[in-house]
């Protein structure tokens, strides 16, 4: 069969997306998220992006990592998800409101491709990240053992979990080792999306992502919104940070414990095509 899709990103964080109103035009969506998103074989992509229905919202996104897991919710994904139905005609709406596994999240055109979420309340209950790392709620900067060392670790839950680590310096860490040590230690049963962070200033950060189920990506919208929250929590930043990610710059805002987190960001279209999927 041959599957139509466009191939978008936000902050170079690239998905394929792949427009499922009127029916799965795919019967196993692990087995072709596994195959599109293969950057030799297939497409290429950090995540499959699903325009599905919902009765509850406008529409609803289903996500495929590369090993063909499900996840919750993608910030970026969401951007690009806006942009893609806005361009398609799919809505003739700037702001729309969209199931996800994490709940529904309303995302909004600020001005041309610039486009503004509004997302989730942080969980920061560990049993509900879910961590099993134990100290005060919120956790903040608690030891955690990887590969032989100890690390400080904030676990965040953006509707996915993740584990924010601050650093002096973070271009020469040991990505492909510490990623997925930390994304399956035992101290996150669900596993985690990894976000390592270099504090520039009171509203300035960098970030590198191991992404669940993917790997580093150049971006991570949720875990940059994580980044955020656990900055905020740890006393390094104030509340609206800029976040330089590897494919651009993301900006957060939150503006007190108990509210969402808001997070703005661009989207792209690079091409659309067909694929054959046997």
């Amino acid at each position: 069969m041959r599957v139509a899709f466009s191939k978008m990103h936000g902050a170079g964080n690239d998905f394929v997306v792949v427009n499922c109103l009127e029916g799965d035009p795919v019967e196993d969506w692990s087995r072709f998220a596994r195959f599109a998103l293969d950057r030799h074989l297939g497409i290429g992509g950090d995540q499959l992006l699903l325009v599905q229905p919902s009765h509850d919202a406008d529409f609803t996104m289903g996500i495929r990592n590369v090993d063909g897991s499900t996840a919750e919710m993608c910030a970026n994904g969401i951007r690009a998800f806006l942009k893609y139905v806005y361009d398609k005609g799919l809505t003739n709406q700037r702001a729309i409101s969209v199931e996800t596994l994490a709940g529904i999240v309303k995302p909004r055109f600020v001005e041309n491709d610039l486009i503004e979420i509004e997302m989730t309340v942080p969980v920061l209950e560990p049993t509900k990240i879910p961590t099993n790392l134990q100290g005060d709620i919120p956790l903040r900067e608690v030891k955690l053992e990887a590969l032989g060392q100890e690390y400080l670790v904030t676990p965040v839950s953006m509707g996915n979990p993740h584990c924010v680590i601050f650093m002096d310096e973070i271009e020469n860490i040991r990505m492909h080792d510490l990623g997925p040590a930390i994304e399956n230690h035992p101290a996150f049963p669900a596993r985690t999306n990894v976000e390592f962070v270099t504090v520039r200033s009171r509203n300035e950060l960098t970030q590198r992502t191991w992404e669940r189920g993917t790997g580093e990506t150049l971006a991570c919208g949720s875990g940059a919104c994580a980044v955020g929250v656990a900055a905020i929590l740890t006393g390094h930043t104030d509340r609206e940070v800029q976040i330089e990610l590897r494919g651009g710059i993301l900006e957060v805002r939150w503006p007190t414990n108990d509210s969402t987190v808001w997070l703005r960001g661009p989207a792209t279209h690079v091409f659309g095509a067909e694929i054959e999927f046997k």
